[in-house]
């Protein structure tokens, strides 16, 4: 298959989920060793080629991430247009949209992912420009999350939110400086959660499409939060408002 049609997805939890999660087809999968956590892998890859080979060449299939001795090439993932991505989730009243705007950085893009990922989010939308594009090292950093969440990408991600709008979602977008605080703003419901670049925050006409503009609370010696962990104290407390029912009867250890 030509790299073109295809991508590189590397490290054990990425392979694994994307073999499992089967939304994509794989086409091959090359391996280095014979670990207890590669033969997982090599026994969930049925009906894909599996060639063994040595580091050097993995390295290199890798493009130089971290691949622990696992390189699966696959089908590139499935992106949604916004409108399809609407139809796709129209029956649920409770959903969490986590749109990311100036997030350039691939780290940051997949540890944004696997958190959306995590949480239950239903998707995360991104711009096709000023956006970390789906490489190998944003699915390392996604750690498998990539393989369960809807990838959405809009031409204008303005437009975008003014069609989710219309769809019947509350948005609120993330400012450092914004005097409400996050908790303070009600997260149930079909919700989209703007998270902005660390450098230039999130851009005036986006923010203008926001319902809410709230902060979270700092009250260290650190003055701010990297965007990937933003958006994880946010998702968290989106889980706490919507499932917090879920837990008063948790038996705490």
């Amino acid at each position: 298959m030509s790299p073109h049609y295809s991508e590189i997805i590397a490290g054990r939890l990425p392979v694994l989920s994307c073999l499992k999660a089967k939304r994509r087809r794989p086409d091959c999968l090359y391996v280095y060793g014979r670990s207890k956590e590669i033969n997982e892998i090599v026994a969930c890859a049925k009906n894909v080629t599996v060639q063994y080979t040595d580091r050097k060449h993995l390295d290199t299939l890798s493009f130089g991430v971290k691949n622990q001795g696992v390189v699966l090439r696959a089908a590139p993932l499935p992106v949604f247009t916004v409108e399809d991505w609407v139809h796709r989730h129209k029956n649920e009243k409770n959903q969490a949209l986590v749109v990311l705007d100036g997030i350039e950085d691939p780290q940051n893009f997949g540890a944004i992912v696997r958190s959306a990922a995590a949480c239950g989010a239903s998707g995360v939308l991104f711009s096709k420009d000023r956006s970390s594009p789906i490489t190998t090292a944003a699915m390392k950093a996604a750690a498998g999350g990539m393989e369960h969440v809807d990838l959405i990408q809009a031409t204008n991600l303005v437009r975008a939110l003014a069609h989710i709008k219309e769809q019947g979602f509350w948005i609120t977008a993330l400012d450092a400086d914004a005097k409400m605080k996050l908790w303070e703003v009600g997260l149930t419901g079909r919700v989209a959660l703007i998270i902005g670049s660390e450098g230039a925050g999130i851009r005036r006409l986006v923010c203008e499409h926001a319902d809410f503009t709230v902060s979270i609370p700092l009250v260290g010696a650190v003055s701010s939060l990297n965007a990937s962990v933003s958006a994880g104290i946010v998702l968290a407390e989106w889980i706490r408002q919507t499932r917090g029912s879920e837990w008063k009867s948790a038996k705490h250890l």
